[in-house]
């Protein structure tokens, strides 16, 4: 892989991602995420590094993304970072041709993105380690209640059924009798969802077909899987269709919600609203995945069905997908420092401030250290 793209490739990338935000490009302009300058020892050889470097993916990971430009810059400042929030699917799809250094993603790697990963890189096949957790609010727009800051509690049964079509009013039965002495009106429901290729989606629809399958029986997949509603793209695509009527209501990755209403989901007997310390109770009561195919990768297994106090279930698992060899020396020198700065304790509170995720638990990064390590530089 080359480690100089083309001027008029970055130009591009810059160009796509200015239809959903202002992405760090060119020479890096500095974020409004106001990242302290880096306190991480800088390794000389990383201080020399050189080149333009492009990565590609979730949406999700916008904020978090440009947060970590700002602060890599500080050890690599001779480096040039771009990404563009294409989706998770175009931005893997983007990186197994070969065209960027890396690829965000809100799912993990499947078998068959694996084996083409041979042709992309030098040797063995690329691999996703964990970059930080995230909750998927169910975020509402509803005059008189988000606009109070009043959460709205459902259970699974409830969401699924508002975003397969059955529950089409804010007064149903079902989301009244969750929600004594809240004033519901009689109004329609308008579901937005992804209209492109999102892990976020699939990691929405998967809490969905575990907590509530009686009630979601669609397969598992990164495509909205039917005609409720309407489709927005990007995450910044759904959160401002939701903006824009009353009575709308979608999933979107929480640091980008805003003022928008969002739903306490229930967990065992009570209901758990959503924050980034209770995304992060689910991690802690879940497990990495050690059958999956491949070397090095750190894929976790969501336990949706979580009974855990204050856990929140519908989270997000978002990874970085690289490779452990590259064909050009610079680009694996990257990959390796950027990973490294990303998930250690700067690189993580960094992402914590800029985008309200929860950072790594501590026994989960040890494994993605161990992981980032095998990255071949020489």
């Amino acid at each position: 892989m080359r480690n100089r793209i083309p001027t008029r490739s970055i130009a591009v990338v810059c160009g796509m991602a200015l239809l959903t935000s202002v992405a760090a490009c060119g020479d890096n302009t500095a974020s409004t995420t106001g990242a302290a300058p880096s306190t991480v020892a800088i390794d000389e050889s990383v201080a020399s590094l050189t080149g333009e470097y492009t990565g590609a993916g979730a949406s999700s990971q916008q904020t978090a993304v440009e947060a970590w430009i700002e602060g890599f810059r500080s050890i690599a400042p001779k480096a040039t970072v771009a990404y563009n929030p294409s989706g998770s699917g175009a931005g893997v799809s983007t990186f197994l041709t070969g065209s960027t250094a890396w690829a965000g993603s809100d799912k993990a790697l499947s078998a068959d993105e694996v084996e083409q990963s041979k042709g992309v890189c030098a040797s063995g096949t690329a691999f996703d380690v964990p970059v930080y957790v995230s909750p998927i609010a169910v975020a509402f727009n509803l005059d008189g209640i988000s606009t109070a800051g009043k959460h709205i509690n459902m259970d699974a049964a409830t969401i699924a059924g508002i975003f397969n079509g059955s529950i089409t009013k804010w007064n149903d039965e079902k989301i009244r009798e969750q929600n004594a002495g809240l004033e519901l009106p009689d109004l329609a429901i308008t579901v937005v969802h992804r209209s492109d290729k999102s892990g976020t989606t699939q990691n929405f629809v998967s809490y969905l077909k575990d907590a509530a399958p009686d009630s979601w029986t669609y397969e598992l997949s990164e495509n909205w899987p039917n005609e409720v509603g309407q489709g927005a793209k990007g995450t910044s695509g759904v959160i401002s269709t939701l903006k824009q009527a009353n009575g709308t209501i979608g999933y979107a990755d929480f640091s980008q919600v805003g003022s928008l209403g969002t739903v306490a989901v229930k967990v065992g007997d009570s209901y758990s609203p959503i924050s980034a310390e209770a995304g992060s109770k689910v991690i802690a009561d879940s497990k990495v995945n050690t059958t999956v195919d491949g070397d090095n990768r750190i894929v976790v297994d969501i336990n949706h069905n979580t009974s855990a106090n204050g856990a929140y279930p519908i989270v997000l698992v978002s990874y970085d997908i690289v490779c452990p060899a590259y064909k050009d020396a610079n680009t694996a020198k990257f990959a390796k420092a950027w990973l490294t700065y990303v998930t250690g304790d700067e690189g993580q509170q960094v992402a914590q401030t800029a985008a309200g995720v929860a950072p790594l638990p501590a026994d989960l990064a040890s494994k993605v250290k161990a992981s980032i390590d095998q990255i071949k530089v020489d």
